[in-house]
């Protein structure tokens, strides 16, 4: 399920109250922490600002957004939509032109998911690591 399908209007019409914390990063568990920081940082203008011994943790930011790439020895791809492997995460990328974005996004390594419900507004993705995510058009006003 991608944001766009979600009601905003029943968070809006709740009360602000003080956060407990901010979201520092989001860790992405795959086999090759390497290639997935490298497609993450081209297809998101990010770029590697941690490195640990070994390799096993790579973090890739823009100073606003980060990413953590993390080893898992036994990392099992997402079989999304068959549940017989879930999806773990996802990430939604607002773009411009959906087509445009698709060309630029598989020159990396993603490839187009089979299951695509709404492809001219929301673009199933997959990583190299076969993590789904979306690239769309259709980013409620609210998130910004």
């Amino acid at each position: 399920m991608c944001c766009s399908s979600v009601s905003v209007r029943a968070w809006q019409d709740r009360e602000m109250t003080e956060r407990v914390g901010r979201l520092a990063c989001t860790s992405i568990d795959c086999e090759d922490p390497a290639e997935l920081a490298d497609f993450y940082a081209a297809l998101l203008g990010l770029e590697r600002v941690i490195e640990s011994d070994g390799g096993d943790v790579i973090v890739v930011s823009d100073g606003r957004i980060a990413l953590a790439m993390m080893k898992a020895d036994e990392y099992a791809a997402p079989t999304w939509p068959d549940p017989a492997q879930p999806k773990q995460m996802h990430l939604d990328v607002q773009v411009d032109d959906v087509e445009s974005a698709v060309v630029a996004a598989e020159a990396l390594g993603a490839r187009q998911a089979v299951n695509q419900d709404n492809p001219a507004v929301w673009r199933v993705m997959l990583d190299p690591a076969g993590h789904p995510f979306c690239l769309t058009t259709d980013v409620p006003d609210v998130l910004f």
